[in-house]
């Protein structure tokens, strides 16, 4: 099956575990469709570059999955019509990498840094 990566951003005023758990509802939409999750993430709070229905700050949420196209695109379109979902983006790559994405691996340098203070 086909491999992606999605990254989506929710409203900023949902608490962090609504945010996860829109992301284990979406994982179980592409169970439904014959697809899996791989890895899911969730990045936190960050500030937009720019405001999105007058909200400058979302819950970013980064998953890997390995799933047919018609679950991918009924997972899409789920998350498009869901009103806490404020953008998403999909991307189909060869291979998912291993350990943690680049977003994580800078989390974790911050909490090393700060450490060593």
């Amino acid at each position: 099956m086909p491999l992606y990566e999605h990254v989506f951003i929710a409203r900023q005023d949902l608490s962090g575990t609504q945010a996860e758990g829109l992301m284990d509802h979406f994982g179980s939409v592409l169970a439904d469709n014959g697809g899996k999750l791989v890895d899911q993430e969730y990045w936190g709070v960050k500030t937009m570059a720019y405001k999105i229905n007058k909200n400058r700050k979302g819950h970013y949420a980064y998953l890997r999955t390995d799933a047919p196209a018609p679950a991918v695109q009924e997972m899409e379109r789920l998350m498009r019509l869901h009103e806490d979902v404020m953008r998403v983006m999909t991307i189909k790559v060869d291979a998912h990498e291993e350990g943690p994405s680049i977003q994580m691996q800078k989390r974790d340098e911050r909490d090393s840094r700060r450490r060593d203070r």
